[in-house]
């Protein structure tokens, strides 16, 4: 029922939100991050919270409505995920790595769901535009985002017995190390 009610809520809360750069409806972002977390665990509020993850930072939803809607452990698991827009890209990832250092594991499951989600997108499509993928964000530089990809992939190194951790890191080592691999020795063009 609450991972029903959370697929409905998160469908509304993202209606017409498209990924950076795509035309591609943002809300299959939380569901894929939702279909990562149900291979880590059957806990059902944990999975609401993977679908609920971005409503607070990128909907305008509070996180009062979410506690009424969802209840507490489900609101707080999506605040500890939840960036700080008011800030800047640097000191928000900077946060969130060290987030990460006192975390508890089901926050960096949540993590982990969300960002292989991300490097998912990521690694697809970098592979079809190359370099010019990275104009897509405020931060255009890639070894920003490498610089974040990597610090992440340290904070969760307690979950290296997840294959998803593994996929993860491997991903993260093709997109920002392993172009020539990833995309040839030409590129794309």
């Amino acid at each position: 029922m609450i991972v029903k009610k959370a697929v409905a809520f998160a469908e509304r809360a993202h209606r017409g939100a498209v990924r950076k750069g795509t035309g591609i409806p943002y809300i299959t972002h939380p569901m894929d991050t939702a279909v990562i977390m149900a291979t880590m665990t059957e806990d059902k509020e944990l999975i609401a919270a993977a679908i609920l993850h971005d409503v607070v930072e990128d909907a305008g939803v509070t996180e009062q409505e979410l506690k009424c809607q969802f209840g507490l452990r489900v609101a707080e698991l999506v605040m500890a995920e939840t960036e700080d827009k008011s800030r800047s890209w640097l000191e928000r990832k900077s946060a969130t790595i060290n987030h990460l250092k006192t975390a508890s594991r089901e926050e960096k499951l949540l993590v982990l769901a969300d960002k292989l989600s991300n490097i998912r997108s990521t690694a697809r499509d970098y592979l079809l535009v190359g370099e010019s993928f990275w104009e897509r964000f405020n931060e255009k530089k890639k070894s920003c985002h490498c610089w974040y990809y990597e610090g992440v992939a340290e904070g969760l190194k307690d979950l290296k017995e997840y294959p998803q951790y593994q996929e993860y890191v491997e991903l993260c080592r093709l997109v920002f190390h392993g172009q020539e691999l990833f995309l040839g020795d030409e590129g794309l063009r």
